[in-house]
């Protein structure tokens, strides 16, 4: 069952534990902060590894691929069209989507991980 409270503090990147504190330090950082600043939770020790990337590879794979492929069949642009309309559409979806990702892959953890190791 999706947990609602973990979609919402991945969403807003905040720590999983307490939702206050950061996970990142800068609004364009991919790497998290070592501690919370709220509840003090040792974020650094945590990796989420390629996880977040293969989720996004499969989430915009099944979309953008079928999307281009209507747009092939149905209206038959040439090629620089799909270039000019999928790849900034495609980065920019990455760009959006990873630092959510990485924060729902880290709350995952630390919802799945025994009490001891926190």
């Amino acid at each position: 069952m999706i947990d609602k409270a973990l979609i919402h503090t991945a969403l807003s990147c905040k720590c999983p534990r307490c939702g206050k504190g950061d996970l990142f330090p800068t609004r364009f950082s991919l790497t998290f902060k070592d501690k919370c600043d709220a509840c003090n939770l040792d974020i650094g020790r945590n990796d989420t590894a390629d996880g977040p990337a293969v989720f996004l590879i499969f989430i915009l794979g099944f979309t953008i691929v079928p999307l281009a492929l209507i747009t092939e069949l149905k209206f038959e642009p040439p090629v620089w069209v799909h270039i000019v309309l999928w790849l900034p559409l495609t980065i920019f979806a990455i760009i959006a989507m990873l630092r959510p990702a990485k924060a729902y892959v880290l709350a995952l953890q630390l919802k799945h991980r025994p009490k001891d190791l926190e």
